[in-house]
């Protein structure tokens, strides 16, 4: 099975790297930055068992050749509409294309620009992240990676994928549910990055701070809601995990978007955020303190 990486960061680095141990065909798709970077050193897993080096497959947009089984995307979501371009000529006939964003708003948008049929569920959790010379920093065990058919019906052509990812060292989840895990994985995401973005600081200063604890339920809530009326069919005993992991004082926390804030990164405040607001509107539901994170973020975005 040919599989392409659509990018080699902290979460692509690290599943393409898996799945190309496992020995699938797995080329990473690149900027030229980064396709220097792994010419020259490798691509490097920094894991709690150790540290790894390979030799990946690499390609750049103009360099793509044939068409692909797998395209797993793994790119920022304010990336998404170059990538798009970038992997068009890779899209077959029998091509399925997995995104690993954040939010739901780049399901929609992948279907229309290459079809209902060709888009599948994915989601990841890994606490990873580059570093400074482009390492792959794995920060605790957690590796799981979720698909399945957006539709719930997993025919023969995702149980054969199923077979092939399932072998790559890593906690495979192959979901007959996936629309109800995005649904939670955002709703995590989502509070987790409002939270630490508003209050620059992990959960638990939040929550040892006056009106933390309020703030992340005020604000998990509000988000709850929102989903909720888009379509979520609730879940209560993941809903009241979700919130009972964001609500340890002794476990600090941070989200991407946070980490990415801190550093002056581009940030994915609209497909985060943003969209959330964007559905609350559609259903009249007030959410004061989800439009001050996002006030927030574009003062930061305007200031970058």
């Amino acid at each position: 099975m040919r599989i392409l990486m659509a990018g080699a960061g902290a979460t692509g680095g690290y599943f393409g790297a898996r799945l190309a141990q496992a020995g699938q065909d797995v080329t990473f798709l690149v900027r030229e930055r980064r396709y220097q970077q792994l010419q020259a050193s490798g691509l490097v897993l920094q894991t709690p068992q150790g540290t790894e080096t390979l030799q990946p497959q690499l390609a750049q947009a103009s360099s793509l050749t044939g068409h692909y089984d797998l395209i797993i995307v793994t790119v920022k979501s304010f990336a998404l509409d170059q990538v798009m371009e970038d992997i068009a000529p890779a899209v077959g006939p029998e091509t399925l294309i997995m995104p690993i964003l954040n939010g739901l708003r780049h399901i929609a948008t992948l279907q229309q620009r290459f079809g209902e049929d060709k888009v599948i569920g994915g989601l990841c959790k890994i606490n990873a992240t580059l570093g400074d010379n482009g390492e792959v920093i794995q920060m605790t065990p957690l590796h799981q990676l979720y698909y399945g058919a957006l539709d719930g019906h997993n025919d023969a052509r995702l149980q054969r994928f199923d077979a092939a990812l399932r072998d790559c060292q890593v906690d495979t989840r192959f979901s007959d549910n996936i629309m109800d895990e995005l649904w939670e994985k955002w709703l995590l995401l989502s509070t987790l990055g409002a939270v630490c973005c508003l209050a620059r600081g992990n959960t638990q200063q939040i929550l040892t701070s006056r009106g933390g604890e309020a703030l992340l339920q005020g604000v998990f809530s509000e988000i709850l809601s929102v989903i909720t009326a888009e379509g979520y069919q609730t879940r209560p005993a993941a809903t009241a995990r979700i919130l009972e992991l964001l609500s340890d004082p002794a476990t600090p926390m941070t989200s991407s978007m946070y980490r990415d804030l801190i550093q002056g990164f581009d940030i994915e405040a609209d497909q985060v955020i943003g969209d959330l607001l964007l559905r609350a509107k559609r259903h009249s539901l007030a959410t004061p303190l989800l439009n001050a994170v996002d006030v927030n973020l574009q003062v930061y975005l305007q200031q970058r």
